[in-house]
């Protein structure tokens, strides 16, 4: 039974270090993530002054309550959506001046929820060119608190970061939601805090969040649930078989719900106590699917739909099109480019089989979104002939995929 070494979660690794740079004490984070996107938001820690320890196997934070401990910063924050998201929201519990920018595709990425909810809460935070995207200044002298209200229609992560300020402001928050997706990544900030010390209570759409900080503890980082969708959907669709240690009953993360679409399709899988496995069993059944909540997921079945017997239908993922690309579209463009029927909506797309020969071979448009890379590298194991226009991009959260990926394959 082949057991694949995944690595850490991206979504956590990011909260880790937030939440460890907030807390009173020195936060030890056990595997964390190392990839381009996590790099970048330690690098980001730095150079607002926090001390960031690395070793291969830990990372070590200084906490500061206070914030930052430099005056001034200029911060990029590459292309990682966590980083441009969460770090301006720590360094307005500081006192400085501190500017944050990113890459022209992060740049193109919205913002608009959650700066208006810091400027709601008093945040004097200024966008250089367009309203709601970086470049952007925050001019911090602490958060007071109080009431806000917040749209995460768009990315749960504007609630994140809202959820992991409160303890930082000097009266709390009390936050309510008028829309939200990808609520199981909300379930995974709120189990964080509690680990760091700190209680949210949530009743209906509003969150209450208490003041008095973080403390320092030990924290390990699970295997990344969204990378491990490749990996069970490799198996389903070759009829091979993966275990994944770490990601069992208890995961924080609620893409691990990936490995219930592929039971429906047709896959035998078990969820044990400290693992999961998955099975191919040489069919896969067409099916609709709401993936609202797993959305991260959704061009990994896309990009095995094309085998199923029936069609394939993927609902409510409108949030995917301002992801690092418009991932519904990218999706459907390189479908047609492998010759499968493909409709897309606006917050749907439904793929029909390939038919008896199966997807042509193509150079798959990366759009240079890690996620459609790895999606379609699992459409290859059955597809000769597919390429890819930028297979580096991988680099943003699992530099070493290729290899992995290669190296399970060739088990097989």
């Amino acid at each position: 039974m082949p057991l694949v070494d995944i690595p850490g979660s991206k979504s956590i690794t990011a909260r880790a270090l937030f939440l460890a740079a907030a807390a009173d004490g020195v936060t030890t984070l056990v595997r964390p993530l190392r990839s381009d996107d996590t790099e970048g938001f330690a690098q980001g820690l730095t150079r607002l002054g926090y001390r960031v320890g690395r070793t291969p196997d830990a990372w070590q934070v200084d906490g500061r309550p206070q914030g930052p401990a430099v005056a001034e910063a200029d911060v990029h924050c590459r292309d990682g959506a966590t980083t441009a998201r969460f770090l301006p929201t720590l360094a307005a519990t500081g006192h400085g001046t501190y500017r944050f920018d990113a890459s022209p595709q992060m740049r193109r990425r919205p913002l608009l929820p959650l700066t208006r909810a810091l400027r709601d809460l008093g945040v004097d935070l200024r966008h250089e060119e367009r309203d709601g995207h970086h470049p952007l200044t925050v001019a911090a002298a602490g958060v007071e608190g109080g009431e806000v209200t917040l749209d995460a229609g768009q990315s749960s992560q504007y609630l994140t970061a809202l959820l992991m300020l409160g303890p930082l402001t000097r009266k709390g928050l009390r936050i309510t939601v008028t829309d939200l997706v990808s609520v199981p990544y909300v379930e995974i900030t709120i189990a964080m805090m509690r680990a760091f010390g700190v209680e949210v209570r949530r009743e209906g759409n509003t969150y209450t969040v208490p003041p008095g900080g973080y403390r320092a503890t030990t924290y390990a980082i699970e295997p990344d649930a969204s990378t491990a969708s490749y990996f069970f959907a490799a198996a389903a669709v070759t009829g091979g078989e993966v275990t994944v240690p770490g990601l069992g009953e208890r995961a924080l993360q609620g893409d691990l719900a990936f490995v219930d679409v592929l039971r429906r399709m047709g896959a035998r899988v078990s969820v044990g106590a400290a693992a999961t496995t998955v099975r191919g069993t040489g069919e896969l059944h067409g099916l609709t699917v709401n993936m609202r909540d797993i959305s991260d997921t959704m061009p990994t079945l896309a990009a095995i739909a094309p085998f199923a017997s029936g069609p394939v239908r993927i609902e409510d993922v409108a949030n995917t099109r301002v992801k690092e690309c418009d991932r519904l579209e990218a999706c459907a463009e390189n479908l047609r480019r492998l010759g499968v029927e493909t409709r897309t909506g606006p917050d749907w797309i439904e793929i029909l089989p390939a038919g008896p020969g199966g997807p042509a071979g193509t150079e798959i448009k990366s759009y240079g979104d890690h996620r459609i890379v790895m999606s379609f590298a699992v459409t290859g194991l059955r597809t000769p002939g597919v390429s890819f226009d930028d297979p580096g991009c991988v680099r943003k959260t699992f530099p070493g995929f290729h290899e992995e990926f290669g190296a399970l394959s060739a088990r097989w």
